[in-house]
């Protein structure tokens, strides 16, 4: 169990603060120039309508005297998937010229329940150092009672990536993951052969984690419908989960009936598809997986796996900073209306997908470079 001494070392190991000033002093409002955006280059995946999202809410906000305000942005981890929410994070924080800090563990904590306090820990410390709007990428659904305690104690809250649906979080920003699930798996059914058949997915079916089990949903009734049967692997987090993952999707391949006609993997690190597929003995399977990791990018130079999609993890970081400022300035009604294009129902906004074939992949790459993103 995570300890408050701990919690000092996990923080300051790997805060990054963005000052306002060059002295450390926050300037009055008088002082403050108007928000300015640093330009974006575009490609073929620039999210545009994010983009403009992003700059009507700049202009809204600057029709109003400019504020010093304290942020904070507690993240699961700060490397792979999280290395570029960091950045993009950072970035937000520079160009609206506020203080505050990205917080996430220096390592993976020993298991689900430790991440979950040390989190909790770290949303305490935050506020009460005097953060008033806060970001945060939770772990479950269980950490309702530490975000909720935040809110009401003055506190702004928007959460990305994962979501604490049950609170009173102002914002959820965000890959829709039911849509997102459906949209991954009818990338794979155009890849397979007519039913009856198996599809295994590695995926999660762990109800206390809403997002990973929507997105395994959304899946599966795809398949379903077209009339597939499906198989569900939980995919094991834990140290040795790859070598867990790895021997139990070769295994269900092995003993399917009917035997599997392609495989989805719904999160990072879903290239171990490609590695059970061989374990196998049927590497020519269609794969189709998630997110940009530099293994599943490997494996689609190599033909392994045939598309992958991105979960656009640089535009929720880029997205929270500049939505906990905007509530502060122009309320959080008028912040909604802004962002209502990008909504989906009243509390959620839905960054999208990028779907990205072998093919593509250096295109795909070209864009990160842009938005200094890539892993």
């Amino acid at each position: 169990m995570a300890t408050i001494g701990r919690w000092g070392i996990t923080a300051l190991g790997i805060t990054l603060m963005a000052a306002a000033c060059g002295s450390g002093e926050v300037p009055d409002a008088g002082e403050r120039a108007p928000i300015k955006r640093a330009p974006t280059l575009t490609n073929e995946f620039t999210p545009v309508e994010l983009e403009e999202t992003v700059d009507d809410l700049v202009a809204e906000i600057n029709k109003n005297a400019s504020q010093p305000m304290q942020i904070a942005v507690l993240l699961k981890e700060a490397d792979g998937f999280w290395a570029t929410v960091l950045r993009a994070v950072n970035r937000a924080m520079g160009e609206l010229d506020v203080t505050g800090s990205v917080v996430g563990p220096i390592a993976p904590a020993s298991d689900d329940e430790d991440s979950v306090e040390l989190q909790n820990l770290q949303i305490a410390q935050v506020v009460a150092d005097g953060a008033e709007g806060l970001g945060v990428a939770p772990f479950s659904n269980v950490q309702a009672t530490a975000v909720d305690e935040a809110i009401a104690k003055g506190v702004h809250v928007v959460t990305l990536d994962t979501d604490v649906p049950t609170t009173k979080r102002a914002l959820h920003i965000g890959t829709l993951d039911r849509s997102a699930g459906a949209t991954a798996a009818k990338t794979l059914l155009a890849m397979l052969p007519p039913a009856p058949g198996t599809v295994l997915i590695h995926g999660s079916e762990d109800e206390e984690w809403v997002t990973g089990l929507d997105r395994t949903q959304g899946a599966q009734e795809v398949f379903e419908e077209a009339g597939y049967d499906v198989l569900v692997r939980q995919t094991n987090w834990d140290e040795a989960g790859e070598i867990d993952d790895v021997e139990a999707m070769a295994a269900q391949i092995k003993a399917a009936d009917p035997p599997v006609a392609g495989m989805l993997g719904l999160f990072n690190i879903s290239y171990r598809c490609a590695m059970a597929a061989e374990v196998a003995g049927a590497p020519d399977l269609p794969i189709v997986t998630f997110d940009f990791d530099p293994k599943t990018v490997d494996y689609m130079r190599q033909g392994r796996i045939k598309a992958t999609h991105t979960q656009r993890q640089y535009y929720q970081g880029y997205l929270v900073p500049y939505i906990l400022y905007g509530i502060k300035s122009i309320g959080l009604e008028a912040t909604k209306e802004i962002l209502g294009p990008r909504m989906v129902d009243g509390t959620r906004v839905n960054t999208g997908l990028d779907v990205v074939s072998a093919d593509r992949i250096d295109a795909y790459n070209d864009f990160l470079d842009l938005i200094g993103s890539n892993q």
